[in-house]
């Protein structure tokens, strides 16, 4: 985005509210933030202000607030191969009755990156990452279907990994 259009746009902060489904409603120069972010997350307050049209305290003003809001986390990606994860699968699960239960033991497990909720022919979806084979099938075989409700899985074992990227930015 070039800096000329985004500094045109309303730099109020209270025009990052709620919206009625509860979820935050992020203004143009909040959008603007995240996409500078996702460039670089390491990108001064400073050159982001200058960016965005804003001083560097009301960037970091604004960035708080959209990490406590959870509109966005500010981590460090890392390739699983190269520190020491040798095994990634997404794992397709059916569940009997209701998902929130399932799916809450799902998140608390560490090998689960995301469990997500889908229509269609899993009712579940996670990706799992692992040392090797052999903590894939423990991680499978012996707690994921051994959860009260797990009617079924199937694996999908990554070979390679062509392409991960967080940059979708903020359309």
């Amino acid at each position: 985005m070039h800096s000329e259009v985004v500094a045109s746009r309303s730099a109020d902060p209270r025009d990052s509210r709620e919206s009625r489904n509860g979820s935050p409603q992020l203004d143009a120069v909040s959008l603007a933030i995240i996409e500078q972010l996702q460039q670089d997350g390491r990108r001064p307050y400073a050159a982001i202000g200058k960016a965005v049209g804003l001083s560097e305290a009301a960037v970091r003003q604004r960035v708080q607030k959209l990490l406590d809001q959870g509109v966005m986390q500010i981590v460090a990606v890392t390739d699983p191969l190269t520190v020491g994860f040798r095994r990634q699968a997404m794992v397709g699960i059916n569940v009997e009755g209701d998902l929130d239960p399932v799916a809450d033991a799902l998140t608390a497990m560490p090998e689960v990156e995301y469990v997500v909720m889908t229509a269609g022919s899993f009712d579940l979806l996670v990706e799992v990452v692992c040392e090797d084979d052999d903590h894939l099938l423990d991680v499978i075989n012996k707690r994921i279907r051994a959860l009260p409700g797990v009617r079924s899985t199937e694996s999908f074992v990554y070979l390679k990994l062509k392409k991960q990227t967080y940059m979708w930015g903020t359309r």
